[in-house]
């Protein structure tokens, strides 16, 4: 059986016969069938009948109906009705909007609305710069997406994008205090979504991109940057790079290697692919070998689309070819930002001398985190069930915090590797091991050191 996870929650309430042994055979059949009971309540009891909520942990979907329908099975239970945690949350939505003054009076309406806000909006007219001291910009990001690769699902499209949007919104708010906004797009054309982002850009101080399909959202990124004067960052390109920097940074530290001197591979030539490989070469990184489908990435490949032949050309500097599995042997470090189980647990036997894996894919990464723990010396994945994950929580909205506060109008290579430093820094060589070689996102001097590192100004990416 899987390991349970919190996504797939379930609350059943129970009407059971009038006896309180009754609570413990339910959490026992619930042990028995692979799930973790997390709460038990007592909703009612009388003479002839209890009502129990009993809230449990499944591994998936499937998992979850076995559950319910073992305690089913039980003599004298009856389920009479179950609610999916993780929906009853995102009922109504998980963000919303709040005046932030008093409006009980006239006089109140007449300060924060007319006539007295026709004073601020011609304060602003006058003097353009003020717009972001006398309105919500100087703190508002908006979150970007056509909806073309939302997560680990693919091409769901606008609607179905939203709630990951919303989820992203309220990081924002609870990490950064930054008010930020979903704009789900209802195209997919370039041209488009450029010129909606654009029309919209006066009322934000900053861009995140996000969930764009690659290579569309390089282009996207490139031309933004290009024509607003704010800044404009990509998260699963930049945000995903920084995390992977700072855990690489001390993932090093822990087996005494330093990154100009190892052998990187790296799987998945995507948006994240390019981003990691980027900041990685910026960092000091020599040898970095890229790998998608086809196999690793050369500059004598003139077949290569665009977009891979400008990635191979900064990689691959002993011009090595084949699978994955023919470029990892020796390799000191394989970053996987690709697809589930592509690298077999026994290639890591061929890796060089306590090797690092980082396997990133979500939900289900490259490789098995606990069957690569038993060949590598040091193991990260984007799952919250395993050590080192490899969250851009990290990131984000610490990033966006630095730039609202300097009124920066880009961002660049500078300050994502100042970033990455900042984060790979909290974890003090006391705590540093194998097993913690990355803050919890909970940490409470994560997001204010990111914003501090990103102050200055640097060249443009």
């Amino acid at each position: 059986m899987a390991a349970t996870t919190s996504s797939y929650s379930i609350t059943m309430r129970l009407h059971t016969d009038p006896d309180h042994g009754v609570v413990g055979q339910v959490a026992t059949t619930i042990a028995e069938g692979g799930g973790i009971v997390t709460a038990i309540d007592v909703a009612e009891s009388r003479h002839d009948r209890l009502v129990l909520d009993v809230t449990c942990s499944a591994a998936d979907g499937k998992h979850s109906e076995e559950i319910v329908a073992a305690v089913e099975a039980m003599e004298g239970v009856d389920v009479y009705k179950v609610s999916d945690r993780t929906f009853l949350l995102h009922i109504g939505g998980k963000i919303e909007v709040t005046s932030k003054v008093p409006l009980r009076t006239r006089d109140d309406l007449s300060l924060a609305y007319t006539p007295g806000v026709g004073r601020v909006s011609m304060a602003i007219h006058e003097n353009p710069e003020d717009v972001r001291r006398l309105t919500i910009k100087g703190n508002t990001v908006a979150v970007v997406t056509d909806g073309s690769a939302v997560l680990g699902l693919g091409n769901i499209g606008p609607g179905a994008a939203l709630p990951v949007m919303e989820g992203k919104a309220a990081l924002f708010k609870r990490f950064a205090d930054i008010d930020a906004w979903p704009i789900c797009l209802a195209t997919q054309d370039t041209d488009e979504i450029v010129k909606a982002v654009e029309m919209i850009a006066p009322g934000f101080g900053g861009i995140n991109l996000e969930d764009i399909a690659a290579p569309r959202c390089f282009e996207i990124e490139r031309r933004l940057r290009e024509s607003l004067d704010i800044p404009v960052f990509h998260d699963d390109q930049h945000g995903t790079a920084i995390v992977v920097l700072a855990a690489l940074t001390n993932a090093l530290r822990c087996v005494s290697k330093s990154l100009p001197d190892v052998r990187i591979v790296v799987s998945g030539a995507g948006a994240a692919g390019t981003a990691i490989v980027t900041l990685l070469l910026a960092a000091g990184a020599v040898d970095v070998v890229v790998v998608d489908r086809q196999g690793a990435l050369s500059a004598d490949d003139s077949s290569l689309p665009p977009a891979q032949l400008t990635l191979a050309q900064s990689t691959n500097p002993r011009r090595v070819t084949g699978s994955l599995h023919d470029v990892l042997a020796g390799a000191d470090v394989f970053i996987g930002v690709s697809a589930p189980g592509v690298l077999k647990p026994e290639w890591i036997d061929e890796m060089a001398d306590d090797a690092v894996v980082f396997a990133l894919a979500n939900p289900d990464p490259e490789v098995d985190p606990a069957e690569a723990g038993k060949r590598a010396a040091v193991v990260a994945s984007g799952r919250s069930d395993y050590p080192n994950q490899i969250n851009n929580v990290l990131a984000f909205p610490g990033v966006f915090r630095g730039l609202l506060d300097a009124k920066a109008d880009e961002i660049t290579v500078d300050q994502l590797l100042a970033a990455a430093d900042a984060i790979a820094r909290v974890v003090t060589d006391e705590e540093l091991n194998a097993s913690f070689i990355i803050p919890s996102v909970f940490h409470p001097d994560v997001t204010k050191r990111v914003a501090a590192a990103i102050s200055g100004k640097h060249h443009e990416i």
